[in-house]
């Protein structure tokens, strides 16, 4: 559902919508070349926003009423004043006609309008922001260390999505971009933002460490994005989030875009967003038509047999339980019965996060075991069931999990095991995310269960997850490169200790429970 909201009485501190210095909003308009957007008005970012809301808001974050017109969404994107090398990009792509959440925010943002966009998982919200960023930050050269366009995420595979998401077409732009995640090396991302970088993706902690280091500043910023602020809230980040947008450009754009909004950005909106266009795809924040919610009750001798039988399914599956113990533990159970399975949680190195979700989206692994780490940030083509085998106890949490399924008009299922004693919280959790599922009574080796989730009998035959051929031949290479590059004496490569074949049970340990 699109929703822009009215006129208030409140003096207006912002631009018209039209009026974008930036590359603008329609064709026919005529959009300065600077690429910075600029703000009438006081650059005081204190809003003073009406309490009215919409019926459909009501008990929810109290969204803004925006003094100026939106200007309406587009059909196409050839109707936006583009760069042709976007415009290019995107028809390579298949892309002609953009998601809802990108038609109606699109016009505005690269009008220079400041935006906060709702929409559900898997809605289009990387583009949304990603392609007025790329387009109103072309043309322009970043001085070492000083970025030009911040896109601020929670977690590191949120990062790593919005980077492959918004590479390509930075690439055509000939704009550099650089990622700033903990868990990574902070040399390389150094180096990377001292050889310039016009636009960063970065998660919190890291971006703060490279500032403190005096490696990096923001008051060349521009345009910054937000992306899923209220997971960034809920995870205590908001002290260095509102430190690092005290540090952007005062005049400069504001997008904030995430699957809810509620209390916990109240302060974001109120303080760091001018009369901005909002928008909500639709009412449910989450609740996807094309997603089917069902609740099995299972008996707590039956769930481990349960939970087995889905993942031996055909196709793949992503399976949330609460604590990193739990993940190991079911992912060696899984191993040991014969299904492919790799385990993905906080307890994990980068490398080895990063190499597990390559396995799963190549179909190496067929089963994903993850904690909420993986549940927002994670896209894979052909997902079409989540199980929740530990129920969330968050409606938030509930919304983002499922909806690693369903992506982009697709279709999916979000499946969750409840105990006896667990009943009465879900329908609950169900309730406040709007969501009526499909209750059944279930146990193993019934029909109804396979019916639902496709569940089968495993094999039973022990598996262990090894590196692919090929990914295993492309890091022995890039290793070898390396070591030639800082190749030790005879004296010292005399004295190191062999190290075992690629392939062997070393590099195996790397998806193992134990890891």
């Amino acid at each position: 559902m699109n929703r822009t909201f009215g006129s208030s009485d409140r003096t207006s501190r912002g631009r018209s919508a039209g009026s974008g210095s930036g590359r603008g909003g329609y064709r026919g308009q005529a959009p300065s070349r600077s690429g910075g957007p600029s703000r009438s008005g006081s650059p005081s970012r204190s809003g003073n926003y009406g309490s009215r809301r919409p019926a459909a808001q009501q008990g929810e974050f109290a969204l803004p009423v925006t003094l100026t017109p939106a200007l309406p969404p587009v059909e196409t994107f050839a109707e936006l004043d583009l760069p042709p090398a976007l415009v290019k990009a995107l028809a390579t792509q298949g892309m002609a006609v953009p998601f809802p959440i990108q038609a109606a925010t699109l016009p505005n943002s690269l009008a220079g309008r400041d935006v906060l966009g709702r929409g559900r998982t898997g809605s289009g919200k990387t583009l949304a922001f990603g392609l007025a960023l790329l387009a109103r930050t072309a043309g322009r050269r970043a001085e070492p260390g000083q970025p030009l366009a911040l896109v601020l995420v929670p977690t590191r595979e949120l990062a790593q999505q919005v980077t492959d998401a918004l590479t390509p077409y930075a690439r055509d732009l000939r704009l550099r971009l650089t990622t700033v995640v903990g868990g990574m090396s902070i040399g390389r991302q150094v180096n990377a933002l001292r050889g310039g970088a016009e636009v960063v993706v970065a998660t919190p902690g890291r971006l703060k460490d490279l500032i403190d280091r005096g490696t990096c500043r923001l008051d060349q910023v521009a345009i910054t994005v937000l992306d899923e602020a209220d997971q960034m809230a809920d995870m205590g980040f908001m002290p260095q989030v509102t430190a690092l947008l005290d540090q952007v450009r005062p005049d400069g754009q504001r997008m904030l875009f995430s699957a809810t909004l509620d209390r916990n950005i109240d302060l974001l909106v109120r303080r760091y967003l001018n009369d901005p266009v909002v928008h909500s795809v639709d009412p449910s924040a989450g609740a996807v038509t094309t997603m089917e919610h069902h609740v099995l009750h299972v008996q707590t001798t039956d769930k481990q047999a349960t939970t087995t039988e889905i993942a031996a399914r055909d196709g793949r599956v992503l399976m949330f339980l609460d604590t990193k113990y739990a993940v190991d533990k079911l992912t060696a159970h899984l191993l040991h019965n014969g299904v492919r399975a790799a385990a993905l949680h906080g307890g994990k190195s980068q490398p080895q996060r990063t190499r597990t979700l390559a396995q799963f989206k190549s179909g190496h692994v067929t089963v994903l075991v993850a904690t909420n780490v993986a549940a927002r940030g994670i896209h894979v083509d052909d997902l079409d069931l989540v199980v929740n085998v530990d129920p969330p106890s968050d409606h938030k949490d509930y919304l983002h999990r499922g909806g690693r399924t369903a992506r982009a008009g697709e279709s999916g299922r979000v499946v969750t095991l409840v105990l006896p004693n667990q009943r009465r919280e879900m329908s609950r959790l169900m309730s406040t995310a709007g969501i009526t599922p499909q209750s059944t009574q279930t146990h193993s080796g019934q029909a109804e269960l396979t019916r639902i989730t496709g569940a089968r009998t495993p094999s039973g035959v022990p598996v262990t997850i090894t590196e692919p051929v090929a990914e295993r031949s492309r890091r022995s290479t890039s290793t070898s490169s390396r070591g030639r590059r800082n190749r030790p004496s005879q004296a010292r490569r005399s004295t190191r200790p062999t190290l075992a074949p690629q392939g062997t049970s070393q590099r195996r340990s790397a998806l193992s429970p134990a890891a």
